[in-house]
């Protein structure tokens, strides 16, 4: 293992759509988070370049050095000086956009060579986050607990266990989130009155779950009424993924859960009986489904609020209001960002307590004034109504109203509770962004005849192999 976690240093992270997306807000006053699904150009969608974008907020005598990927939680830093304003504390944010890999290295040596410029607080997105917490780079993380943020404080705010899960390391707590990312199946309600009936969503929760026998079925009495369930085998990929008993590696082995290996026939069956548009996530094809313009009308999405907040929200055009949430076939969670502390701050008191403020605001705070409060209700700006969006607190998720204009006034978040505590974060590994992209390459190949199902994981296994340096079981 030692000369794979050398070897996945030096590898440089690919930038994927969902990581853009996932970790947007649109609470905030960025133009990059407040509708990102303009553009299909990832780069442009996450930052102008990939140089660092240094500020300051505040102007106390405790500095804290915060490192983010894009500028959501710096943006936080500014409603957390409004909201406290004795703190005696001035936030510096960079902002290094994770485009062409930029962040993580740049992050690792600034860790690395500590001082007092060293990153205080920092951000990790899914795609890497094992890495901070659990993986190579984890020894840098503080235990939340040493900073005086406690497991009962966690429970009091009704955490999301996976976002728990995946924050921990030997069950010491190290990174939360302020998002919670469990997906929904989000579905067109005229195309569910044609064909079940209701758009009811506990009817279209029976019709497409659990299980994917049943999906399916459902997608068979779509077709014949000319829909497709799903745009592309894209959709289905996360719910599988992250639904799997086990991740990538297993024992330092690369490892093929029995139900990530099904994806290779569910994408299979997808094609080959029409079920789908063909088309792949992030591009022009899929946005189109969205607004009901593709090659045939699609019933649904599988994703988390941000899906719907800040990519369908920019596309649904003429569907707008003709959808609705319910639980999905499986549970999952797709994306998301944790906030870590450098172990060092424990060494300074008062630095401590101003990190373990701001974290407490912006993860564990379930009162009016907490971040978690104004981001479900989309009240960041007092002057204007916000993006309303799922919170890590389930807490404040209850007592939020979580009605939005495209889901014809459903409130969401009576979805996205069940939704968040049913989602699985023991799966992961620090090496997912990666081997993820490989195994869809070979999927897609598989799907298509271009490769028999032999030669697809044949060649998965011999790529992440060349990569990584991974040998298989």
């Amino acid at each position: 293992m030692k000369r794979m976690k050398r070897t996945i240093a030096g590898v440089s992270a690919v930038l994927m759509m969902s990581s853009v997306f996932a970790a947007c807000g649109g609470n905030s006053d960025s133009k990059e988070s407040s509708s990102p699904a303009e553009s299909s150009n990832a780069a442009a969608t996450a930052s102008p370049s990939t140089t660092p974008v240094v500020n300051s907020v505040g102007s106390g005598k405790v500095t804290i050095n915060l490192w983010s990927f894009t500028d959501e939680i710096p943006n936080m830093t500014k409603k957390y000086i409004e909201t406290h304003p004795n703190a005696d504390v001035t936030f510096k944010t960079t902002v290094i956009a994770t485009t062409d890999g930029a962040y993580q290295p740049a992050l690792d040596q600034a860790l690395a060579a500590g001082g007092k410029d060293a990153p205080d607080i920092y951000a990790a997105e899914s795609a890497f986050v094992l890495k901070y917490t659990q993986g190579d780079a984890s020894d840098f993380a503080a235990n939340y607990a040493d900073l005086g943020l406690t497991d009962q404080l966690v429970k009091d705010a009704g955490i999301a266990q996976y976002s728990v899960d995946i924050g921990s390391k030997d069950g010491k707590l190290k990174g939360l989130g302020y998002q919670a990312t469990g997906g929904a199946f989000i579905y067109r309600r005229s195309i569910a009155k044609d064909v079940f009936g209701s758009d009811d969503p506990a009817t279209i929760k029976a019709a497409v779950g659990p299980g994917w026998d049943k999906f399916f079925d459902a997608a068979d009495k779509l077709k014949a009424k000319g829909y497709a369930i799903v745009s592309g085998d894209g959709d289905m990929w996360h719910p599988i993924e992250n639904s799997s008993d086990t991740g990538w590696l297993v024992n330092d082995k690369l490892h093929i859960d029995p139900k990530r290996e099904a994806f290779l026939d569910y994408s299979k069956k997808l094609t080959d009986n029409g079920y789908s548009n063909g088309t792949k996530d992030w591009t022009d094809a899929w946005y189109a489904d969205m607004s009901g313009s593709g090659a045939k009308p699609v019933f649904g999405f599988f994703g988390p609020a941000w899906l719907i907040n800040y990519v369908m929200n920019g596309q649904v055009k003429g569907t707008n209001g003709d959808w609705a949430v319910t639980e999905p076939t499986t549970g999952f969670f797709w994306g998301g960002t944790w906030l870590l502390a450098n172990k060092d701050v424990a060494k300074d008191d008062a630095k401590s307590k101003a990190v373990a403020d701001f974290i407490k605001f912006v993860t564990l705070d379930t009162s009016d004034t907490g971040l978690q409060t104004y981001w479900a209700n989309g009240t960041m700006d007092a002057s204007k109504q916000g993006t309303k969006d799922s919170v890590a607190s389930a807490v404040v998720m209850s007592k939020a109203d979580g009605t939005v204009p495209l889901l014809g006034g459903q409130n969401m978040f009576d979805v996205f509770v069940p939704a968040n505590a049913n989602a699985n974060g023991k799966n992961l590994t620090q090496y997912d962004e990666t081997i993820n992209q490989i195994w869809r390459d070979q999927v897609t190949a598989y799907a298509t005849g271009k490769k028999s199902k032999e030669d697809a994981i044949k060649s998965f296994k011999q790529t992440v192999k060349d990569q990584l340096n991974i040998d298989s079981e």
